[in-house]
């Protein structure tokens, strides 16, 4: 990704653009769920949507499923989108929670077209006509990650990239600043440089093991650390939506592709063994599997610095968050994209570093209460990690957006936050945790207006997710179908 867009951004001009990897060192390849972010990556990079869909084995993703989290039986979508319009200047969300203590029964999520859609497995492109009920949702990909990897190789070589196969065996610095200045591989080739992005993954081959940054360790707020991934065979509806279902230790995923569907468990090794997570991610697995199940390891946490020196740290290098929110790939995004709005010369500017890793720090730190959020915001307590989280000690920039929340149901919003306040009231409303009071200007509205204005809202999202396509079908009328994929599901 950092290749692709470096080239496709400084194409025909004198920045020349090196990329050092290695066929023999194997990659994670697991992270095939997307947010609405990697549209606009693409689009950036003049990438068509349909060639890369069929590339990628792709399908669309409105929205991310929750089950169990709050309470066993539980089940709500964190969609991309809005629930509901504001009323008078009121957010859907306070409207909605003064009808239900008058006893509305009707779910948050039905206020929501992107979770109706998801829920009814159909799927159109917003509508450009900002007025209406069908422009009110974004949308992301669930997509083979090693196959998008391999479609970006392609991209970035025509676009002027040199790529050299071979292993990273020594790095040399410069004796007085520290700088990064070559590096040998095993073929006893050098190559030179000025700027360093180390993709190495968790290695940190140059951010870490050359210029020692540090990590700061998180397991404190997220402990899970393990994972184990499998893929399986497609069964039933092809589904726009990832499925997380919280366990006794951890969470499993389900991402639908066109061709398989990706699964896995992410737990945590103290409160149960790598046999038993196998066990419980393969008893709910509902296709036959065609893999063999991957065990990975991780620490969650971030690097002190992202950018030091001239090295910048650019995915799994810079830090990793459990994947529960599909915010991986996004992290690579968000580093391309500052790297590019601050890209140094050769005097690196210390302001440019220290805005970047301030930008990023902020970015990590604010997904890591979003995801800590899921673990806390729950009546769970039955088993030994539900316990734990019960009785855990918050940051207290999560602390105090629950606090916000919890007194009148209000969402800070930040600049450099990838999730809005939709996402936390999903989250928030999904799994129980309703707001004492509300925002008073709903005084002022008539409450028969309320309940007309939700009743029309009702019925204008239903009605219109009945005249989409399904999923799979506006897949293939696109054109945006693999060659693998079947005709029905």
């Amino acid at each position: 990704m950092t290749a692709a867009a470096l080239a496709y951004k400084f194409h025909r001009t004198k920045t020349s653009i090196t990329l050092v990897e290695s066929e023999q060192i194997g990659t994670v390849g697991v992270g095939e769920a997307t947010l609405p972010h990697i549209r606009f990556f693409n689009q950036a990079l003049g990438i068509d949507e349909v060639t890369f869909m069929r590339a990628t084995n792709a399908t669309f993703k409105l929205g991310i499923e929750f089950c169990d989290w709050g309470q066993i039986g539980d089940r709500y979508v964190h969609p991309f989108g809005d629930f509901g319009e504001p009323l008078q200047g009121v957010d859907f969300h306070h409207l909605w929670n003064q009808l239900r203590q008058l006893g509305l029964k009707t779910p948050l999520d039905e206020y929501s077209y992107p979770i109706v859609a998801a829920k009814s497995a159909r799927f159109h492109h917003p509508d450009p006509d900002l007025s209406k009920i069908e422009s009110t949702f974004g949308y992301a990909y669930q997509f083979d990650s090693s196959l998008y990897a391999k479609f970006l190789r392609t991209f970035a070589e025509k676009h002027g990239v040199t790529r050299i196969e071979g292993k990273i065996v020594e790095v040399d610095q410069n004796a007085e600043t520290g700088h990064v200045e070559t590096l040998r591989l095993e073929s006893g080739q050098t190559i030179g440089g000025e700027l360093f992005i180390d993709c190495s993954g968790f290695r940190g081959l140059l951010i870490e093991q050359s210029l020692k940054t540090g990590y700061q360790d998180w397991s404190e707020w997220l402990p899970c650390n393990r994972a184990v991934a499998v893929q399986s065979e497609n069964v039933g509806t092809l589904l726009p939506y990832t499925r997380s279902t919280a366990r006794t230790a951890g969470w499993q995923w389900r991402i639908p592709l066109q061709h398989r569907t990706g699964n896995g468990h992410v737990y945590c090794s103290h409160f149960i063994s790598d046999d038993e997570a196998r066990s419980q991610l393969l008893d709910g697995i509902e296709g036959a599997l065609t893999t063999d199940p991957k065990q990975l390891y991780f620490m969650t946490g971030r690097r002190n610095q992202f950018w030091k020196k001239n090295v910048v740290a650019i995915g799994l290098s810079a830090g990793f968050l459990e994947p529960l929110e599909s915010t991986s790939i996004h992290f690579i995004q968000e580093g391309i994209t500052a790297l590019l709005e601050l890209f140094p010369d050769t005097a690196f500017a210390t302001s440019d570093q220290e805005e970047y890793n301030e930008r990023m720090g902020l970015n990590f730190e604010r997904v890591r209460d979003f995801l800590l959020l899921h673990y806390v915001a729950t009546e769970r307590d039955d088993s030994e990690m539900w316990r734990h989280f019960r009785n855990l000690t918050l940051p207290e920039s999560l602390q105090s957006k629950i606090e916000a929340w919890m007194h009148r149901g209000l969402v800070p919003s930040y600049e450099f936050s990838v999730f809005l306040p939709p996402s936390w009231i999903a989250v928030f409303m999904g799994q129980r945790k309703l707001p004492l009071a509300g925002d008073p200007r709903m005084g002022r509205i008539p409450l028969d207006d309320i309940r007309q204005y939700a009743e029309n809202l009702h019925s204008s999202i239903r009605n219109s997710v009945d005249r989409a396509p399904d999923h799979l079908t506006f897949i293939q009328g696109t054109g945006s179908s693999s060659k693998t994929v079947p005709e029905s599901l």
